[in-house]
């Protein structure tokens, strides 16, 4: 009686302990490894939307990149340089997306009088990586993405970084940790921290309650090492001197629009930040490419000697 007495919680403790486990890799497994959109269906998406230019594309000027990053692999991208200039702008994707829904803005930023870089995060296009971070690891991507579009541009030339959704975390994280050193940084829905975003989206559209979310955390750090808690482009941002254009529409119902207000407030200053009426998430730009193009005109204008 007795020896059955102490198997009983040993044998509930051990399928608890196994349940907890299974949960924690199902969730971890959910972040690290989301569900990317594939590269033949991201291409003819932006052919049909005629924003991607496949005549101007192959016609332009461009070296390929292969550039190591310091994490263990090779990103892979592009260098377009349609302009007689030095001056650059590198655009990173937000997450599931690749470098080609990057060439979007390279059009627009060559009327602006720049060059354009777009290449692919970790784990998504022709870059390596075994897991998506947002932003923890992607940020010393872009910084030898930097080093590397530095060395062959010169350091005379104006260099700035764009990044939308992740991208746009990233960009932020990257200015405010390691080096804020472009010209400008221009922000299109960047959540403002990751574990707040992560815990909207697990009791909202996971509907998972606060125990999962904390397991999940907790795997997270365990695969993957290092902290959902530490990715706070919020934090960040209160470190960047350059000029930060923050932009967001309001509709945008995955990372709310406060997020990129709270982020605005959090800089001390040379700082803009525009609210679109119109276009879901990383949308601004396809609703309302005018006035985007307009707004950027205008932060350029301000901050930046073209």
């Amino acid at each position: 009686m007795k020896k059955r007495t102490w198997l009983i919680p040993t044998i509930a403790a051990s399928v608890a302990a196994a349940a907890v486990s299974s949960l924690g890799v199902h969730i971890s497994n959910r972040i690290m490894y989301i569900k990317k959109k594939e590269d033949t269906t991201i291409l003819q998406r932006e052919i049909d939307a005629k924003r991607y230019d496949e005549a101007w594309f192959q016609q332009c000027t461009k070296e390929t990149l292969t550039i190591d990053s310091p994490n263990g692999y090779l990103l892979k991208g592009y260098f377009l340089r349609p302009l007689d200039t030095p001056n650059t702008v590198i655009i990173c994707h937000g997450v599931t997306e690749n470098k080609i829904n990057s060439a979007r803005y390279a059009r627009m930023f060559e009327r602006l009088g720049f060059n354009t870089v777009i290449y692919d995060h970790r784990r998504h296009g022709e870059s390596g990586g075994k897991t998506t971070s947002y932003g923890h690891y992607e940020k010393f991507d872009l910084q030898a993405v930097v080093k590397h579009v530095r060395h062959i541009v010169g350091e005379h030339a104006a260099i700035g970084i764009h990044g939308e959704s992740m991208g746009a975390a990233t960009t932020l994280l990257y200015a405010g940790t390691i080096a804020d050193d472009a010209d400008f940084y221009i922000s299109d829905c960047a959540f403002s921290s990751f574990r707040a975003l992560l815990a909207t989206i697990m009791t909202s559209e996971l509907k998972m309650h606060t125990l999962p979310y904390h397991i999940g955390q907790f795997f997270v750090r365990l695969r993957d090492g290092y902290s959902i808690g530490s990715v706070t482009p919020i934090d960040a941002v209160r470190h960047i001197e350059k000029p930060v254009l923050f932009l967001h529409s309001l509709p945008d119902a995955y990372i709310p629009a406060n997020m990129s207000v709270d982020l605005y407030n959090a800089k001390a200053d040379q700082k803009a930040l525009h609210l679109f009426e119109h276009g879901a998430h990383a949308q601004s730009f396809n609703v309302n490419p005018a006035e985007y193009e307009e707004v950027v005109a205008r932060f350029l204008r301000q901050y930046v000697a073209n």
